[in-house]
């Protein structure tokens, strides 16, 4: 961690006083090893969501630097696999870990079975030789010599299927396991209105309250180090009946009508929070 001491005094800046969106990109200014991991060819088709999920000021927020051993949550398509495995370079490693394959829902986690053989085998497809160490886990097969090892834990956009799922207690008990004594996690989530009615926020629309994410992760052993609103959107009204599929990049249920309102409101307004390990 030593060795990123300017990414880590940029985001305890922006834990003291969590920036408005449009400032924080400002603030976090990506160092030339991240524009070079965002601006790689294999990115071309990936960037066109950087407007949303701002990846260089995300990853300053969490405090990821080079070097460092980084978790990522269910990896799916492998979008911050391709900007992790190269920024965190040939020191760091990089571990997709996907959940416990005996929960539901069956047709999911039978994709997910040979997970820890395959992994490391596609993001040489995605991305070559060079890079971070790549490891696949599920939750109920993590190595005992990976506890205590890593620096950090990313969940993007992935905690509504933890919860409606049945994965979230499982999934945070390995985390806890997994990180070092001042490891953190970093959480990116739709976020529902304060107010939203428990029948919204129970996972299924794709959208959490805020306090609830807090309340969960503080009932699992994890205190809240800070807030960011980089990943915000005012103009999500976050009460879409279908969920949050409806806005991009899903669009479901689009018309030649609605699609042009859907496309100008955007992706999701998200909650973007920081959490440690808690003795």
């Amino acid at each position: 961690m030593k060795m990123f001491l300017g990414m880590a005094a940029l985001a305890a800046f922006a834990l003291s006083a969590p920036p408005a969106a449009g400032q924080a990109q400002a603030q976090a200014a990506p160092d030339p090893a991240m524009q070079a991991a965002l601006s790689a060819q294999v990115r071309a088709e990936d960037a066109a969501r950087d407007a949303y999920r701002h990846p260089a000021e995300t990853l300053a927020f969490f405090q990821v630097g080079p070097g460092m051993t980084v978790v990522d949550y269910m990896p799916a398509g492998g979008w911050y696999t391709r900007i992790l495995v190269p920024y965190l370079g040939p020191q760091g490693t990089y571990i997709g870990m996907n959940p416990d394959v005996t929960h539901p829902p069956a047709e999911w986690m039978s994709k997910m079975a040979d997970f820890g053989a395959s992994f490391p085998d596609q993001v040489k497809e995605w991305l070559g030789e060079g890079g971070a160490k790549v490891i696949g886990i599920n939750t109920n097969a993590v190595p005992e010599a990976l506890n205590g090892t890593v620096d950090r834990v990313l969940m993007f956009r992935e905690f509504h299927n933890q919860y409606r799922f049945g994965w979230l207690h499982d999934d945070l008990v390995a985390i806890r396991k997994l990180l070092k004594d001042d490891g953190m996690v970093g959480v990116v989530e739709h976020r529902a209105k304060p107010d939203a009615p428990a029948s919204y926020t129970d996972g299924g629309k794709g959208y959490m309250r805020e306090k609830d994410v807090i309340a969960l992760f503080d009932a699992a052993g994890f205190e809240l180090v800070g807030k960011s609103e980089v990943n915000a959107n005012p103009k999500d009204p976050a009460n879409w009946p279908a969920g949050v599929w409806t806005l991009p990049p899903g669009l479901a249920g689009a018309t030649d009508e609605t699609r042009p309102k859907l496309l100008e409101i955007g992706e999701s307004d998200r909650m973007t929070l920081l959490f440690r390990k808690r003795p």
